[in-house]
């Protein structure tokens, strides 16, 4: 049976250009429980450099969750779901590369897109809103939240929802602090 995962995606810029940031969740999409949460600083970027990465920061941890997945990327960014669902065209070359290496990520057959009200996105919005908090103006920061441990690809929730004290141990929290001009998941 294939696996059915959310994502929920989000980025800004304060300022536009400006420091920027994205934010991303997986979630089961029977459980509706998040699995693992990303928020990563970016630089200085536009809140549409910002979106794409929150999008291909989600595809990259759903595929390391099931990488047979099929996967449900929401955002409130009305021209990433436009252009990654091939219905806008995407003129500006920065954009046309951020797609190019989303849709490296998983097959299309496997992905699909859906624009969400702003009110519906505020768990990633909440995750820019961290990291662009922590963000100092150069060091770069990224954040990573797993809940659910996954081995082998079978997901030990059971296990994990009926001791909570392994439940505490399993859910890791990272804060990493990099050096400048490292930017994590955009290469080619």
């Amino acid at each position: 049976m294939t696996r059915d995962l959310i994502v929920e995606a989000d980025g800004g810029s304060r300022g536009n250009p400006g420091p920027a940031a994205f934010g991303s969740l997986v979630r089961d999409s029977v459980t509706g429980k998040v699995l693992v949460e990303i928020a990563e600083s970016v630089g200085t970027a536009t809140n549409n450099v910002a979106e794409y990465g929150g999008a291909i920061a989600g595809l990259q941890a759903a595929v390391e969750i099931d990488a047979d997945a099929r996967v449900e990327v929401r955002l409130d960014s009305k021209l990433v779901v436009e252009q990654m669902s091939g219905r806008w065209q995407i003129k500006h070359p920065d954009m046309r590369d951020l797609a190019k290496v989303a849709r490296a990520v998983i097959p299309a057959g496997q992905v699909s897109y859906t624009w969400v009200p702003r009110e519906q996105n505020r768990a990633a919005d909440a995750l820019v809103n961290e990291a662009l908090d922590q963000f100092d103006g150069s060091t770069p920061v990224r954040i990573t939240r797993r809940y659910v441990s996954e081995m082998n690809g079978v997901a030990r929730e059971g296990l994990l929802d009926s001791v909570p004290e392994l439940q505490a141990r399993e859910t890791t929290e990272d804060t990493l602090h990099t050096q400048p001009n490292v930017m994590i998941g955009w290469a080619d």
